[in-house]
């Protein structure tokens, strides 16, 4: 998973040091030099944050100041509109957000847009931007993923189907198996007893990467996992589903782990498989758009979040790379730091390197775990 640090270098502002680059940054409005300088307008006698959304004053009646108390001792007074002496937006919108996040998470039923706007103290429509921009989620999708989180919860607990819906604040069963009965990836029962009555049919593999386990229900694969130890993914697949039915997978199953294996080592015969992954609204598009990068292509966190159309989500966006279960597959190994290095990564950042320089055309490195004779499947 990438780190809270890699994420912030991307995202850090870059220098404002020349007059130049400093009237670019207040015509573009760019956020990333809020705090960096401050400008005052003579005209006016105020002074704005760079990113302020008051009309464009002539550069010639433009000075910069490298902070408020510059620009206060030079006769300005702070903008009654973008605040420049009081917090960034971005922090207000942050707590803002963090609020209404606490108040879906404790309120019985989910408030609406207008009542979270209200608390928030911002507009309808500008609070579901802020709030949809700041989770990747809109209130709306944000309050089913808490609920969903509430029912596995009380699920994992062991508490009845029905108690466990109106729980977790579902109005009726009808409303939930209508909208969020997919997330669980099975029916609440079996859910709620680890998987029990769920068939899951796995097999474990070797390849250059070291041991390879594939898992799949009735409806497609659920699992590729990468590690140096064959019983270690079992005990890992285990964990996930603990009352399932695991089945060690058949010669028509292997291969299937064949297929895998195929793809790992030559990752231009391309992978398509039928998936049966469950994971939020926000998680699903993020995947979906892994998907869509072809072998031999890198995008950055920031990229990522763009093309889902969440350009200020890369957190969360890092977040859900993290979340993937289906390595190779669903390739967030093709997604890197601003300056193209790897970064975290599930199953071992010297895994995504080998899979990025073969994608890449690049002589990989053998892995330790990679066993002599290739990849023959074993059950």
């Amino acid at each position: 998973m990438m780190s809270v640090m890699a994420v912030e270098r991307e995202l850090a502002p870059a220098p404002f040091v020349t007059d130049e680059a400093r009237w670019s940054a207040v015509v573009r409005r760019d956020r990333r030099a809020d705090g960096a300088f401050y400008y005052g307008v003579s005209t006016t006698g105020v002074y704005c944050r760079p990113s302020c959304a008051s009309r464009l004053a002539r550069r010639d009646h433009v000075s910069f100041h490298e902070n408020c108390a510059d620009a206060e001792r030079h006769g300005f007074r702070p903008c009654k509109r973008c605040r420049p002496n009081g917090p960034a937006p971005d922090a207000r919108h942050a707590d803002a957000v963090a609020a209404a996040c606490r108040l879906i998470e404790t309120a019985e039923q989910p408030p609406s847009l207008d009542e979270l706007a209200q608390a928030a103290g911002l507009s309808r429509f500008h609070f579901h931007r802020v709030f949809t921009d700041a989770t990747g989620l809109t209130p709306k999708a944000y309050a089913s993923a808490h609920r969903a989180r509430r029912l596995r919860r009380a699920l994992h607990r062991g508490e009845r189907v029905t108690d466990a819906i109106y729980a977790a604040g579902f109005g009726s069963s009808s409303r939930f198996y209508g909208s969020t009965a997919a997330a669980l990836g099975m029916s609440p029962s079996a859910f709620r007893n680890g998987g029990r009555g769920a068939t899951i049919r796995f097999a474990v593999g070797e390849c250059s990467l070291g041991s390879i386990l594939v898992a799949a229900t009735d409806k497609g694969v659920c699992a590729i996992l990468l590690g140096d130890d064959p019983d270690g993914l079992v005990r890992d697949l285990q964990d996930r589903f603990p009352r399932a039915e695991l089945v060690t997978g058949d010669t028509t199953f292997n291969r299937l782990v064949s297929m895998v294996v195929g793809f790992v080592e030559q990752p231009e015969r391309g992978l398509g498989l039928p998936l049966h992954v469950r994971g939020t609204a926000f998680q699903q598009r993020v995947w979906e758009a892994l998907r869509e990068i072809p072998p031999g292509r890198t995008v950055s966190y920031g990229e990522l979040a763009r093309q889902v159309g969440h350009p200020r989500a890369v957190r969360a966006v890092a977040q859900a790379c993290a979340s993937n279960v289906l390595a190779v597959a669903i390739p967030c190994h093709r997604v890197v730091r601003l300056d193209g290095s790897p970064s975290g990564y599930r199953w071992g950042v010297a895994r995504k390197r080998e899979l990025l320089e073969r994608e890449l055309g690049k002589e990989p490195l053998q892995h330790p775990a990679a066993h002599a004779q290739g990849p023959t499947p074993k059950a």
